[in-house]
């Protein structure tokens, strides 16, 4: 975890997919510069940002009730 990244409950998806397409193209570019400071600290803030992520994409599925919506248990005739 990244120690001056607040808390992301707040930002929305969109916001979290911009973010970390951002970083990761900062990331490529630090890649190409061999700054492997900056690489760990662009590491560290994009595990904060997938997290969220990830974190309000099972929100969402929770929300949704998936399980009630596909029967897949067999029927026996």
């Amino acid at each position: 975890m990244h120690p001056f990244i607040g808390d992301l409950s707040d930002k929305s998806l969109e916001e979290l997919q911009k973010t970390i397409s951002s970083l990761t193209n900062k990331l490529t570019f630090a890649g190409r510069t061999g700054n492997r400071a900056l690489i760990n600290q662009i590491l560290m803030a994009l595990d904060n940002y997938k997290a969220a992520y990830a974190a309000k994409m099972d929100e969402m599925v929770k929300k949704q009730n998936i399980d009630s919506l596909i029967n897949i248990q067999k029927q026996v005739k």
